[in-house]
């Protein structure tokens, strides 16, 4: 069958032949629908190095997909061939607290787990090819009704990270809360509409590009602008001078972190999403007081069941460009110029 593949690291992947994978006990085959391209396969194509993270090349790229049910290894119930389903990325041991409760990017027993801290298109075999090994049954989750494979792939990432960014902070964003979201790209753009379905609040869209933002008002944003050196000073201005109870960089720079720290409420929420490297110095007068600041990776799996929920009633709804598998690089082209709208899909 074929594949995209990441050979080596610092390299472009290449779509080889490579056999049909066969499941032993426990292990099912997907025939993959779709596959998302995610800005972080950048991140292993071309800044990773042996030993950044504890596995290596060669795999199979993409851990954003959906298909259906080819075929059911030994002992596998719950599940039938020819169902439609979405695969939950992250590949945790299965046995300590946290995967127990279905929360395998948080995985203790990384010595336990598949590839430490990854899954599929991550150390291991991913969707961008004509089936996927999944190496157990419980990273399966059932479409809904209405929720096709080219619509649920970029939902099992692009989604789920946002929504669970989003889900922790709910507490925070009541009717009256405003809510601010940088980057409106292939997570930013859910973010958006994530916010408007599961919350109150009023939604600040910040992004360099024009052409985004009007995307983001077309997905609900309350208030849309582009980042200058006067954007802190008008989110201030737009909350009453109090700031944003609630703010999601999905770029993570050093730029956009320091425009998060400046624009956010006392006893508010910062959550860095994005990898683009940024630091931000934490000092007692530096962020508002009782400032929360974390970072989040992933999201539950639960919590990936209530964003298909979402999905299937039309409440969130990527943005997506399809390509062919053999189109597959210049999807990762176009992702890395900044060129692409939403989210690149792979359908082989």
């Amino acid at each position: 069958m074929r594949a995209l593949r990441l050979l080596n690291w610092k390299s472009e992947p290449e779509l080889t032949e490579v056999d049909e994978p066969s499941p032993g006990p426990g292990e099912v085959v997907v025939k993959v629908g779709a596959a998302g391209a995610c800005h972080s396969d950048l991140h292993l194509m071309h800044d990773f190095t042996a030993g950044a993270v504890p596995w290596n090349p060669p795999f199979t790229l993409g851990h954003e997909n959906a298909g259906w049910v080819h075929t059911l290894g030994a002992g596998v119930t719950g599940l039938e061939v020819g169902q439609p389903v979405a695969v939950y990325g992250p590949w945790g041991c299965g046995t300590c607290p946290r995967c127990r409760l279905g929360i395998d990017p948080y995985c203790e027993n990384p010595a336990g787990a598949p590839v430490p801290g990854g899954g599929g298109g991550l150390g291991l075999d991913g969707g961008m090819a004509e089936y996927e090994l999944v190496p157990d049954a419980r990273h399966l989750v059932p479409l809904p009704d209405g929720l096709d494979p080219v619509h649920a792939a970029p939902l099992t990432d692009a989604g789920l990270t946002p929504y669970h960014a989003i889900r922790r902070s709910w507490p925070k964003l009541p009717p009256g809360s405003f809510a601010v979201v940088i980057g409106v790209g292939g997570l930013g753009h859910l973010g958006v509409q994530l916010l408007k379905a599961t919350t109150a609040a009023r939604v600040i869209a910040v992004d360099t590009r024009p052409d985004t933002l009007r995307l983001a008002q077309e997905y609900g944003a309350d208030e849309v602008m582009v980042s200058s050196d006067g954007t802190a000073d008008e989110i201030r201005r737009i909350t009453g001078g109090r700031g944003a109870d609630v703010v999601l960089d999905f770029v993570g720079a050093d730029p956009t972190v320091r425009l998060g720290a400046a624009v956010a409420r006392t006893v508010g929420d910062l959550t860095i999403v994005g990898l683009g490297g940024g630091t931000l110095p934490v000092s007692f007068f530096g962020v508002p007081y009782e400032l929360s600041i974390q970072t989040t990776y992933w999201g539950s799996r639960p919590e990936l069941i209530e964003v298909l929920d979402l999905g299937a009633r039309g409440l969130v709804k990527p943005k997506i460009t399809t390509f062919d598998l053999a189109d597959a690089p210049r999807a990762y082209q176009q992702l890395s110029e900044g060129t692409l709208e939403g989210r690149a899909v792979i359908v082989p």
